[in-house]
């Protein structure tokens, strides 16, 4: 794992920002060479409890002098244009500006900070938030190969990272990847509503799902082998679990309806930005 860049500042510490935090704490990252600007005041006292970083209420409160190998944007997109148009100084004295905002692209923070501003687009996923995340990113022609090297430390704190080249893919990644945990989430919903309409206790049918996807997905984590051979595996034939896949995998079954929520959640990612 490369170096963390140092110092840096993280703008909003909400959900993903401090998860993001945590992870470069628990890189290594000394708590004095981050600052984050956070206006809520639980946030900041929540934020306080990982270590004596340097804490802000607002962004006029960072010292003048103050230059920054990154500045990490972690504000929802409604508010990025507004919280752009403060950050101009500081993104000017910063080696590169790194975006975790959905939707939000390059070329509007060009506008603000000058195409020749190294900047870098991400995608991360809220399993960040237990060292698991999968972020995808991608950067303007500005970036070299030392700001990549930092960006992908950044996002390689809280789970795995990857590159694309065409920033069109970021609306694919974000329905697969971005959107990925709920569609896990609602599988597990569905099958413990499924045991429960088979008479299991529901406390159980809950346990029973939730420890079956949680175990699955570790097992796929640690494993080689491809999920589809996993699948063979489990599925002995005449068995149960073969009669189960028969109605998973009919035509109008359930990889129909995951393309078909994907694909809605592509087009959706697209009419927001």
């Amino acid at each position: 794992m490369p170096d963390l860049p140092r110092p840096l500042l993280l703008v909003g510490g909400g959900k993903m920002g401090g998860a993001l935090l945590e992870g470069w704490l628990g890189r290594g990252l000394p708590p004095t060479e981050a600052h984050i600007v956070e206006p809520d005041t639980g946030r900041r006292a929540a934020l306080a409890g990982l270590g004596p970083v340097r804490l802000h209420a607002a962004l006029a409160e960072l010292p003048d002098s103050l230059k920054l190998a990154a500045l990490v944007l972690a504000v929802k997109p409604q508010v990025m244009d507004a919280v752009l148009a403060e950050c101009r100084a500081i993104a000017g004295r910063s080696g590169f500006v790194l975006s975790i905002a959905a939707g939000k692209e390059i070329t509007g923070f060009e506008r603000v900070f000058g195409s020749d501003r190294p900047i870098v687009r991400a995608m991360p996923n809220t399993p960040a938030a237990v060292g698991r995340g999968m972020t995808v990113l991608c950067a303007n022609a500005a970036c070299g190969p030392e700001v990549r090297s930092g960006a992908a430390a950044l996002l390689g704190a809280v789970g795995e990272v990857a590159w694309i080249d065409e920033e069109e893919l970021m609306h694919a990644v974000t329905a697969v990847s971005g959107s990925g945990p709920a569609y896990v989430f609602l599988l597990v919903e569905a099958m413990a509503a499924a045991g429960r309409r088979l008479g299991l206790p529901a406390e159980l049918a809950g346990v029973l799902a939730r420890r079956t996807v949680a175990g699955a997905g570790e097992l796929l984590h640690r494993s080689d082998q491809s999920a589809a051979a996993l699948r063979e595996a489990v599925t002995s034939p005449g068995g149960t679990t073969e009669a189960a896949l028969r109605v998973l995998m009919r035509p109008e079954g359930l990889e129909r309806l995951l393309a078909e929520a994907v694909a809605a959640a592509e087009r959706r990612s697209r009419e927001l930005a």
